[in-house]
């Protein structure tokens, strides 16, 4: 999990996200969004691929890449969790010291 909000903490792997939720990509199609130099990019992907949140798929002479929704839910549930209050047991608390038959 810390993997994962690492490589969420870049702004440039974030909008490589944005970019797979439309769909898998190729590596150079990727780099093609970005003004920085390709092996940059390629080493976003493997930062995204070691967390897993990207799946990577060689296709020939090309690597396919595509959002790991699994990962993702994961995060989720993990920041939910965060957010949640936490469960109360239903019986009141009980009160220490005192006389209990008055």
């Amino acid at each position: 999990m810390d993997s994962a909000f690492r490589a969420l903490a870049d702004p440039t792997r974030r909008d490589i996200l944005r970019l797979l939720r439309d769909g898998p990509r190729t590596s150079g199609e990727i780099a093609d969004h970005f003004p920085t130099a390709w092996a940059t990019i390629s080493r976003h992907l493997g930062v995204l691929r070691d967390a897993g949140l990207i799946l990577s798929e060689r296709n020939g002479q090309q690597i396919v890449y595509e959002l790991n929704t699994t990962v993702f839910e994961d995060v989720v549930n993990h920041l939910m969790e965060w957010v949640r209050p936490a469960k109360r047991d239903a019986r009141p608390p009980s009160r220490s010291g005192g006389n209990k038959n008055a």
